[in-house]
């Protein structure tokens, strides 16, 4: 908390320029056997990022691997490649963060594809980086890794990961250990899976051990936490062994920052179910398409007291979420913000709450930290608590990192030049670099269309809740309604502030007035297809239409137009059903497979034939006709951005 309110009396008046922004790209390394048609999980996440670290040509042009070398990047800055939580995953960042500019954004494509063909260039011959969300046969019974290693191990204590699947630098599988430790148990996800034409019935989870007695823990499968018709899987690595696309905001100051926060929010499931890119878990077919709720469960730290399970005796209070959860808060000193939107089962520390006021924070903001810190730090290393240095943020971060919303607010770090940010964390990882670019690109265009508009996308924060919960249907993308604002329109003619949206018009006042009426009447079930690309006649004008009114009041030249066009026509027909989600094609890919038995099973055969389908699709794009279903909107043209090479 000090070090929190040290930072807030720092930068609360910090100003940026203007607004730059980065993306992060998770990939899953996998290593083929071609002569045995079998493809695994490879474990060489330190071998690969040692290749990288050591590579001379790339250590001349600044370096690539913080966590192993110095990097100082130079005139061609090289993207930068980061350790995750499996040691079978590499994350990759652009070298330098984007600038607002129309040329950054076409550089963002061919960006993307020079990291994955730098690091497919230090991996092994067999070895390929795979853009897909879950590995289809992590935690089968087979030997899914290579190297191999049994499960069942110490820190995760899993009847189907080994701890070396994990990284091994000591906070993570601390963090695993002590999320288990924490509860009292293993953590519990259940996925219902999908029930075809002769899946068993009731579905039974045919890989769970019902007989181990290796650890107290392995008792929880026989007090019943494998359900009926689900999917059983016990480790923290099933969540945070998943893939995904994050979008970082570096916003002009912090009032800038907190309005971004708070717009962007409702924004969040509509685009989780839009990449949906996760049918499959443990080998088999699940009746889910997205893979936020299985993260949630896998880092769910709360004690039986703190989930409603047994009345409060030891724990402060009930928590109606996971630390893996939506937001539960706005933070936005908007005048549009109604209290009516605040959600009324917010947890928060009150005495934390009211040092934070006494320290000078406002109360939105307060109440934001102040319900994050309800929570434990899982990891406390002990040198870190011999002295606080109110110049540092390691303590904050400590709990910051370890909530794990839908929207991050990030406030500056002590020892960079780096301004208030915002990261936007739900969409799924698309299995090429032209859907990756698209969706990030498409995002920042929202962005600009919020900021230079003064859109208001306001809805009450449960509504949310329910959104991302509707995001999880199979085929939520066309099937089914979202709550979302009706009017996102300021009640005044819109005139575009230029490109970086952060000045107000001398024509307009200042602060938008105020809402009245009744809050049931501001928003109402759409499907995406309307949200995305408009509703007819005065209905809500949809997001696409709004970033072509961005774009049609800034100076764009046409070549430029055309070439952000093509991202925009993927988004505009992912909407619409004209193309197919990643979750719809890869369920498709399986039923039709010659191996596949309609028992919802993904076989060895069916996985290896899945996985050299998505690496022929990321290396042509649909243009040999596979996997066109996703990809026929933008193949056709190659990007113009000059980062490519």
């Amino acid at each position: 908390m000090f070090q929190l309110l040290a930072i807030w009396k720092r930068a609360k008046g910090k100003e940026r320029d203007a607004l730059r922004w980065g993306d992060e790209i998770e990939y899953l390394v996998v290593a083929f056997d071609q002569e045995d048609r079998k493809v695994k999980l490879s474990l060489r996440q330190a071998d690969i990022l040692k290749a990288l670290a050591e590579d001379e040509a790339l250590s001349k042009k600044g370096g690539c691997v913080p966590d192993l070398q110095v990097v100082t990047g130079n005139g061609d800055s090289i993207p930068v490649f980061h350790p995750e939580f499996g040691r079978f995953m590499l994350e990759a960042t652009p070298g330098t963060p984007w600038g607002i500019g129309f040329k950054d954004l076409l550089d963002v494509e061919p960006n993307m594809k020079r990291r994955r063909v730098i690091a497919k260039d230090h991996m092994e011959l067999n070895e390929y980086p795979i853009t897909l969300t879950t590995f289809p046969r992590l935690g089968t019974k087979d030997d899914f890794i290579t190297p191999y290693f049994p499960p069942s191990g110490e820190r995760l204590r899993s009847q189907f990961l080994p701890d070396e699947i994990a990284n091994p630098h000591i906070r993570f599988p601390t963090l695993a250990a002590n999320i288990r430790e924490r509860r009292g148990r293993k953590v519990e996800i259940n996925v219902p899976i999908f029930k075809d034409k002769k899946t068993p019935v009731p579905f039974k989870d045919p890989t769970v051990d019902y007989d181990l007695h290796k650890w107290p823990e392995d008792d929880d499968v026989r007090n019943g936490a494998a359900k009926d018709d689900h999917i059983y899987m016990d480790a923290m690595a099933f969540g945070m062994g998943s893939c995904c696309l994050q979008i970082t905001f570096q916003a002009k100051n912090i009032t800038e920052g907190r309005r971004l926060y708070d717009q962007l929010s409702p924004l969040g499931p509509i685009m989780l179910a839009l990449t949906a890119a996760t049918p499959i878990y443990k080998g088999f077919l699940a009746d889910t398409d997205v893979r936020w709720n299985q993260i949630s469960r896998a880092v769910d730290d709360r004690t039986p007291e703190e989930l409603g399970e047994t009345p409060l005796k030891h724990d402060r209070w009930r928590i109606p979420k996971s630390r893996y959860a939506p937001n539960s808060t706005y933070i936005s000193q908007d005048p549009r913000l109604r209290k009516e939107y605040m959600d009324p089962d917010l947890v928060v520390d009150e005495g934390l709450k009211q040092r934070l006021m006494d320290g000078g924070m406002d109360d939105l903001l307060a109440t934001h930290f102040a319900h994050l810190f309800i929570r434990d730090p899982i990891v406390i290393f002990a040198e870190d608590l011999k002295e606080l240095d109110l110049n540092k943020t390691d303590h904050f971060e400590n709990l910051q990192s370890t909530n794990w919303q839908h929207m991050r607010f990030k406030p500056p770090p002590h020892d960079k030049d780096t301004g208030w940010r915002v990261e936007f964390r739900p969409m799924e990882i698309q299995i090429t670099d032209f859907e990756n670019a698209a969706f990030a690109i498409f995002l920042v265009l929202v962005t600009r269309a919020i900021l230079s508009f003064d859109l208001n996308f306001y809805i009450p924060i449960p509504l949310t809740t329910v959104n991302m919960e509707t995001a999880h249907i199979r085929d939520a993308v066309l099937g089914h309604k979202f709550h979302f604002r009706n009017d996102p329109l300021p009640p005044r003619p819109i005139k575009a502030n230029g490109a970086s949206g952060t000045h107000t018009p001398a024509n307009q006042p200042s602060r938008p007035p105020t809402p009245t009426g009744p809050v049931e009447d501001e928003h109402s079930l759409m499907t995406i297809d309307e949200i995305i690309n408009g509703q007819p006649g005065e209905g809500f004008p949809g997001l696409i239409p709004l970033v072509e009114s961005y774009l049609n009041s800034v100076n764009v030249d046409v070549e430029t137009r055309c070439e952000l066009a093509r991202y925009l026509d993927l988004i505009r027909k992912r909407a619409s059903g004209q193309l197919w989600t990643g979750s719809k094609w890869m369920r498709h890919f399986v039923r039709e497979h010659e191996e596949y038995r309609g028992d919802s099973v993904i076989s060895e055969r069916i996985c290896y034939d899945l996985i050299k389908a998505v690496e022929e699709i990321t290396e042509v794009e649909g243009k040999s006709g596979l996997g066109a279903e996703m990809l026929r909107a933008g193949w056709a043209t190659e990007p113009k951005g000059s980062a490519s090479g």
